[in-house]
């Protein structure tokens, strides 16, 4: 199965880190907003509603991650690879910017073998 994200061992920690701090029930969006820097931001339950404008793509460290439907018609030839940057002075909604981290999105071409299993 080809998997649409997936997470660097950084990120894997990272993630299990805020769940300790904030709870399990953490989830991922990437929109294609300014606000958000348009990067993977994680979120505790209620802070953001995911509706039918969004995707979901899979789950990363036991958490699930949407993309905005504008934003996916950009990005779904490639598979997604959160990682994480040191960064310093916030300006982040996502719940990682406290610990001086931010999440970073790569990203990787599909193979046309994957394309063709993803029904593209």
């Amino acid at each position: 199965m080809v998997e649409k994200v997936i997470a660097t061992p950084a990120t894997l920690e990272l993630i299990a880190f805020l769940q300790r701090k904030y709870g399990p029930n953490l989830f991922f969006h990437q929109s294609g907003g300014c606000c958000d820097n348009s990067a993977a931001n994680c979120y505790l339950p209620g802070e953001l509603t995911i509706g039918a404008g969004d995707v979901y793509l899979g789950d990363i460290g036991g958490c699930p991650f949407y993309m905005s439907t504008t934003q996916y018609e950009y990005w779904k030839h490639t598979q997604l690879i959160i990682d994480v940057l040191d960064c310093h002075g916030g300006g982040t909604f996502s719940l990682e910017g406290p610990e001086g981290k931010a999440f970073h999105t790569r990203s990787r071409l599909f193979t046309d073998e994957e394309c063709k299993e993803l029904g593209f």
